[in-house]
């Protein structure tokens, strides 16, 4: 661990102290750590590096269009995926974790046609970094 010191502007200092607590960090170092493995990952998907991601997908498991598409989907891109997660939610709505890894722009193209598939409820990426 190396020690360095930071000037900033009373407005940025404010803002950061307010990450600390909104995220709940137990200093401004950790919250700096933070900010800079937030943005070495932001550089990871834009420059097509591998990535690590989840996509959370919730739907109706009474389409049957849509389990087929999304089988299918998954067998196509099956290199990508680490693992899935199905978790029924209530009677009509599923949850599901889908796992995944490869080059940024491969897992982002397989996260939006799943997130896109006609009758999905709600899709979205989360982003990771393998650094």
């Amino acid at each position: 661990m190396r020690r360095f010191g930071v000037s900033l502007e009373t407005e940025l200092l404010d803002q950061l102290d307010g990450l600390v607590k909104a995220r709940r960090l137990p200093s401004r170092s950790e919250a700096i750590r933070h900010l800079v493995r937030e943005h070495a990952a932001q550089d990871e998907w834009a420059s097509g590096e591998d990535v690590a991601a989840c996509v959370v997908l919730v739907y109706d498991h009474h389409r049957r269009d849509l389990l087929t598409r999304m089988t299918e989907l998954q067998h196509e891109h099956q290199p990508l995926i680490l693992a899935s997660q199905h978790v029924h939610l209530n009677h009509a709505l599923c949850l599901e974790s889908v796992l995944l890894r490869g080059p940024a722009p491969q897992v982002q193209a397989l996260a939006d046609a799943l997130c896109a598939l006609k009758g999905m409820h709600h899709g979205q990426l989360v982003r990771s970094s393998l650094e």
